[in-house]
Parts: C-alpha cells; structure tokens; sequence
C-alpha cells in the first residue's frame, strides 16, 4: 500500500512511496500530527541519485519491522534536498554542528516544534564500523523522548540561534578591492595540486570536487596555469564520460580517475561554460571539445519535451554503483574490433581493471575499467569512431535512473551555458535551446499571481522559488539578451530583479535571505552565502543585479549588490574555494565594463 508520497511530483520521494514506512512530505500535515502525537520528527532527507540514500532504503526503510518501529515512535517525513534546500540547509547545519559532518541521506530528530535535538547520516541495519545500528538509534532516542522531553525542548531551543546561517553577520564598513582578489588567488595557489590539478587539503587532496567558481574567477583574473591544468587533467580523468560526455559529481581520488557516478546537471552547465571561457583564454581546441560534449549530452540525454532541463542521472543501475559506465578488456575488443588496441591504450584499459570492490554496491570482480583519456591519442576521427561505438552499445545497457525534475536555478545555470556557448561559437542550437529553456521557465514556472516557483514535473509547477531560482535566472536573462540581444530578456531581468530585492533584501543589514519574506516560517531565516558546489544564491544576486547595474546605470542595483559583498569581504579573500563566485563578481565590478554590440535599451524604472 502506497503512502502520501505516491502524490509527490519528485522522483526522490516517489522512490519511497511504496516503503512500508507511513512517509509523509514537509508541511503542515506532517507538523499537525506530531504536534497532536506529541512526538518527535524524523525528517530523512537525500536526493534521487545518491548512492548511500539506496543503501539505506533497501536496508531499513523497506524492511516491515524497521518500518513499524518508525511509524510508532515517530512522524516520518521524507524531503528532497534538491526541492527544499532550506529546510537541507537549516537541518545540515544542525547535524554538522552536533556531530562534525554531514551529507546524504540526512537523518534528523526534531521535536514537534522542529527544532533539531539529534541526526547523523547514513546508519546500517546492523552495528558496524563504530556506527550503532539504525533500529538501536530509534530505540534511544524513543526512550529519551519519553524520559526527558523538557530537556530535549531546551536544548532545541538553544541550537536555534546557531542556524540563521550568515543572517546575523554585518558588513564591512567598505567593499573590499583589489588586493582581496589578488589575496585570494594567492590563497587558492596554496591549496592547489600542482600534480593533479583541482583545489584541496594536501597531501590527500581527496575525494576531489569540480569547482567551476574558482576556475571562472581564475580566468577572469588572467591566471592560466592552474586553471588550464586543472580543467586538462578533469578532462582526462575517469570525472568526464570519456564515452557520452559530461561529467561525474566528484571524484573519489586525488587524480579525478575513479567518479562517484551521479551527474548532476548544474555541475555540468557550470562545466560546460568554464570549458568554453578556457578555450576562449587559451584557444586549446581540446577545452572547446569537452564544452562541446557536456552541453550535447545535455540535449541528447537531459531535455525535457518542453524546453527544460532534468535534474540528474543516478549513480546506480541494476543496484550496482558504476555499472553502467565500467567496461572489461573484453567488452572493448568485442565492441571496437580492429579499434580496440588503439582504444585500450588511449582508454588506460587493463586485464586486471581499475576499479575494484570497496563495499557499499561497488562491484567485487576484478577488470573493470573506469575509462579515461590519458593514453596515446589515436586522432581525432579514431577518437569520433570509437567513441561512437561504445556509445552504441552502452545504450543496450540497463541506464541509471533519472531524476526528470526540472529546477528553475539549476535550468538557469543551463541558459547562461548554451547562450554563451551559441554566441561565442556562433551556433544557433545551441541558443535556441537556451531561449526555449528560458520561455518554459517565464510561463509554466510561475503561480497564479505570477510568482516565480521552483520544481516541475508531470506538468505541475511547486514550491515558491528561493533566492538562488531568482539570482540564477536574473543571470541567465542577462546572457540570453547579451547573446540574442533580444530586448525582450532585458525587461524581463529588470522585472526580476524587482521581485527579488522586494522579497528577499534585508534593508537593515544588507544581503539577501534565501527564502522570501511572504513564504512558509521555518525555525530561522538564513542567508546561504557559500559557493559550493555551486553560487550560492547571494553570490548570483550580487553578480547579477551588478551586470544590470551596469547595462543601466542604476544606482540601487549596485547598492545591493555591493551589500551582498560587503557581508563577505573578510572572509571570502582568505577562503576562496567557498567564494569563487562572488570574488568574480567583486572582479567584474573592479575591471572595465565589457562592451557587449546590441543596444540596452532606456531603463524605466529601478527596483521596489
């Protein structure tokens, strides 16, 4: 018997619907029953391509008397971090601060008044490797509940005041300047892996994370060598489809060869665009073949029928991490034939493979080879031919599940990816996948009163957008009319970004809140200011409402984008890799204006 998230439009939490837990999705209901209950949440959270999300449903979630102890003790509730990254962000924080660490799947104890009291991440059925088993964790905390929940309210209350993330933070007294930037390219040099490439703490530099940000910022300050290094070696690396393009969420490894097997489509329109500005720096035709490869993945594999684009592709297929993208010695001679030599040598292919079991639905068996490119090059029409082969026959392989939401930031992120890259390389698909994207978002992406929302998925729109759907969207508008010089994405980023410094500037302390001021209360309002993985939301506004200053001279834009800076202009110089997004923002505002060859047209009104 299914439960209520069989009415869920996310594939996440449809992926739950048949648990034998009585899941329920965030909101009223769920906060309604445990009040009544006086019982605690137990708020799970993850996201459809994540790997040990599985593990743990497979091991507990579908297991009845695991489920019946659930449903007894607690209201469950299941959240997709990719469709409420509020309520992911105050409950991470939460968990980080009780226990040193955090990540997916996310599992938090909250009192009825949502206020977090214990959570950790992934819990095995059984006890193991110091971890206490997920049935002996919801025994203890029942009990406790029952002993002492009075303390348990306090301590609630106390945490509170932690989770406002940088709402509490004032700005420096001025922005900061040049020297912040040329401090924080200093900084990013000591962090750098001068053998792999990428940014880290040595001498581990693992797992290792794509961080477009900081390649952008590095770009645009003219820096090339850690930059280009570092986008060759991702290139090279088993992080990149080596096969249908794209890329991976992250690598396991300091030298980008083994993914974690998820690709996640901003990762991949962040990619795509620092691929594109690295060719434009350097004229190295093999950066403008891998932005090529990523946005046409994108269109062949993540398009939806009307325009947008899902969200991400599984990690696991058949429930086995990685299955679809390994291949034996074998498998390569049989598909490729008399190619299969050259192939194995440019691939990095071996009998005894690269990828061995590690747990955790790896495989055990030896041979299987995460394919990369830093062998020979057998030239550039082998290289077409063989990868049209393997592409062929893995498409009879069982695929990863796909995530077919569309989210208006991460589609943002897209639009300004394929406007750039139509305008600079002078391709119109590539432009008229932008617009297309664009004119899905401005019309099926809005609420009866106009308003902007974030997820879309069997023709229904929901959830009101954040900060990030905003300040994304306000970027990418920006970029279509700089590359279609269409005026009539300017007047739309004008109307945006009035609806954005309406309902999410803080008057008083400058910056943007990630939620709105008229959506749903949670325990705190935050200000999410890290750009990791991708910009955050107050990074992008700042960014964005400094390129419309710009375009029209408006002084209030650049008044509140520089309030965004100020929040930052400490900490950002000497923590780059958490900032690239808005150091490239404060670059843009430091260096000439770009001239851009179409008119802007008269602005007639500046924001509410």
């Amino acid at each position: 018997m299914a439960n209520a998230l069989a009415q869920e439009t996310s594939p996440y939490l449809r992926q739950h619907a048949e648990n034998p837990v009585d899941w329920l999705p965030w909101g009223p209901v769920a906060l309604e029953r445990a009040r009544e209950r006086d019982v605690p949440l137990l708020l799970s959270i993850g996201y459809s391509a994540c790997h040990w999300c599985h593990v743990m449903e497979r091991e507990s979630f579908e297991d009845a008397a695991t489920a019946r102890l659930m449903n007894e003790c607690f209201v469950c509730v299941k959240v997709d971090r990719e469709e409420r990254p509020d309520v992911d962000a105050i409950y991470m924080e939460a968990v980080q601060s009780m226990t040193g660490q955090g990540g997916w799947p996310l599992n938090v104890f909250l009192t009825p008044e949502q206020l977090p009291f214990y959570g950790g991440t992934y819990f095995p059925p059984e006890p193991r490797h110091g971890m206490s088993a997920w049935t002996q964790l919801l025994q203890a905390i029942a009990e406790s509940w029952e002993q002492n929940r009075a303390e348990i309210r306090a301590g609630g209350e106390r945490l509170r005041e932690r989770l406002s993330g940088a709402a509490r933070l004032s700005p420096a007294a001025e922005p900061p300047g040049e020297r912040a930037l040329q401090e924080a390219v200093a900084r990013l040099a000591e962090s750098y892996d001068a053998r792999n490439g990428g940014f880290g703490s040595p001498p581990a530099y693992a797992p290792k994370f794509p961080q477009a940000p900081v390649l952008e910022l590095l770009l645009a300050r003219g820096e090339r060598a850690m930059s280009l290094a570092t986008l060759h070696a991702m290139a090279d690396g088993g992080i990149h489809d080596q096969v249908g393009g794209g890329f991976a969420r992250y690598s396991v490894d300091a030298a980008w060869m083994v993914p974690h097997f998820e690709k996640m489509l901003y990762d991949n329109a962040l990619l795509a665009r620092a691929y594109l500005h690295g060719w434009q720096a350097s004229g190295e035709e093999r950066l403008l073949e891998v932005c090529r490869d990523t946005l046409d993945w994108a269109l062949r594999e993540m398009r939806g029928p009307e325009g947008g684009f899902f969200s991400a592709l599984d990690a696991d297929s058949e429930g086995v991490e990685g299955r679809f993208y390994v291949w034996t010695v074998a498998e390569l001679h049989e598909v490729l034939g008399e190619d299969a030599n050259a192939a194995i040598a440019w691939l990095g292919a071996t009998e005894h493979g690269n990828f061995q079991g590690e747990g955790g639905g790896r495989f055990s068996e030896p041979g299987l080879n995460v394919l990369q490119g830093r062998g020979p090059d057998p030239g550039a029409d082998a290289r077409k031919r063989i990868r049209a082969r393997l592409l062929s026959a893995r498409e009879g392989r069982v695929r990863p599940a796909l995530d077919d939401k569309r989210l208006t930031s991460w589609n943002a992120l897209m639009i300004c990816a394929l406007a750039d890259a139509g305008a600079a390389l002078d391709e119109s698909r590539y432009l008229d996948a932008a617009i297309s994207c664009a004119e899905f978002l401005l019309r099926d992406m809005r609420d009866e009163r106009g308003r902007l929302l974030r997820s879309y998925n069997q023709g229904r729109a929901k959830i009101d957008a954040f900060l990030e759907d905003h300040a994304f969207l306000l970027e990418a508008l920006i970029t279509l009319f700089e590359a279609s010089c269409e005026e009539r994405w300017f007047h739309e980023a004008m109307t945006l970004a009035g609806e954005m410094i309406e309902r999410f500037a803080d008057h008083e302390h400058g910056g943007f809140f990630s939620t709105a001021s008229d959506t749903e209360e949670l325990i705190a309002r935050r200000k999410d200011l890290e750009d990791s993985p991708i910009p955050s939301g107050s990074s992008s506004a700042a960014a964005g409402l400094l390129r419309l200053a710009q375009l029209t001279g408006n002084d209030e834009y650049e008044r509140h984008s520089l309030g965004a800076i100020a929040l930052v202009a400490e900490i950002a110089p000497r923590h780059p890799t958490a900032f690239g997004h808005m150091l490239q923002a404060l670059h843009w505002r430091l260096a000439p204006a770009r001239p851009i060859a179409c008119a802007v047209p008269s602005a007639t009104r500046g924001p509410a």
